[in-house]
């Protein structure tokens, strides 16, 4: 009889790596800083408002324009 964790994909999957997260997220605040959000913004926001803010980039596009001109 095979044990549990054999029988269940979603247990033998591998674990995100920190780096990987770290890198992942980078990635999202540097796509924020493109879209015209403020450098500072981005870097006093939580990673669940960046990628909220993500979801919808013509809107936060939209957002900064607005607010520079």
């Amino acid at each position: 009889m095979a044990s549990t964790q054999a029988r269940n994909k979603n247990r033998n999957r591998p674990t995100k790596s920190n780096s990987a997260r770290n890198k992942r997220q980078g990635d999202h605040r540097k796509r924020l800083v493109a879209l015209g959000m403020d450098e500072a913004t981005v870097a006093s926001m939580n990673p669940k408002e960046i990628r909220d803010k993500l979801k919808h980039p013509a809107k936060v596009a939209k957002e900064c324009a607005a607010k520079d001109s």
